[in-house]
């Protein structure tokens, strides 16, 4: 939690959302945080990030990258966004920062890669846990860190560490508001993997499940969401229902194709 006294003025925008076609003709959406030297979550941030996720929705790429120009992802959040809120307000602002940007982000039909490359605490942390993928520079440190003005986070955090590294760790990050670093997490299995140059990663891993099978990575998305929710026996519920329909795509029949004609562990996917 950051107050922004200390902030330049901030960019006219707070946020840049770019289409960009892969060599082998895949759209990537790469979504920036561009707000000052901070990247503060103000109202201008959390309207900017709102309208990027609903126009992702709209009209979903293959593949989405979050990231974040200046030294830093996001020092957090402003903590004037909740000045004279009273417990019901309060309450409202996170059901909507779940409905329009949390969830929807988890629900794009198509993978969600997060680089970190600095610091990245609560509210921009929150948002990276509901990404699918976090990739990390060896420098980043992450927080929620809201204790220290007596709160909890509320976009999702504390649950979604705790599917990643266990309720133990997911207790311990929050009540003790402490930084931890890229390698810790990985090892809690929070961070995906750690890069030297985490931007060019995390581009190129975009870029490579943008080119590959888009509909079939919706559905593990779907399969795991059902596990998430209702456990084992859910998931396997649903997964002859969502890994049926990949038969009534081009993806699958192109890729059987290949299959057949170079042989096992040669196949080359290809589809749309």
């Amino acid at each position: 939690m950051t107050s922004p006294d200390s902030q330049t003025s901030p960019q006219p925008h707070p946020t840049r959302l770019e289409r960009v076609v892969t060599a082998g003709g895949a759209e990537v959406a790469v979504l920036t945080f561009e707000h000052g030297p901070l990247n503060l979550f103000d109202q201008s941030m959390f309207d900017a990030v709102t309208a990027d996720v609903d126009a992702l929705t709209l009209d979903p790429p293959r593949a989405v990258l979050l990231r974040a120009e200046g030294k830093v992802n996001s020092a957090g959040v402003d903590v004037h966004v909740f000045d004279g809120l009273d417990p019901e307000q309060a309450a409202q602002l996170w059901r909507e920062l779940f409905a329009r940007i949390c969830h929807p982000l988890e629900a794009l039909p198509c993978p969600v890669i997060y680089a970190a490359h600095g610091l990245t605490l609560t509210a921009a942390f929150e948002i990276s846990l509901a990404c699918d993928i976090i990739l990390a520079s060896p420098r980043a440190k992450f927080g929620l860190v809201e204790t220290v003005v007596g709160l909890t986070p509320s976009m999702g955090g504390p649950q979604r560490l705790a599917e990643r590294a266990g309720s133990g760790r997911a207790r311990e990050l929050v009540m003790t508001g402490d930084l931890y670093d890229a390698a810790t997490l990985t090892s809690w299995g929070v961070v995906n993997a750690v890069h030297d140059d985490v931007d060019a990663a995390a581009r190129a891993l975009a870029e490579r499940l943008a080119d590959g099978p888009t509909r079939a990575h919706h559905a593990t998305k779907q399969i795991i969401q059902a596990w998430r929710s209702g456990g084992i026996a859910h998931a396997d519920s649903v997964t002859p229902e969502v890994s049926g329909a990949l038969f009534d795509t081009d993806d699958l029949r192109a890729a059987v194709r290949s299959f057949l004609d170079v042989g096992p562990g040669k196949a080359v996917y290809s589809g749309k």
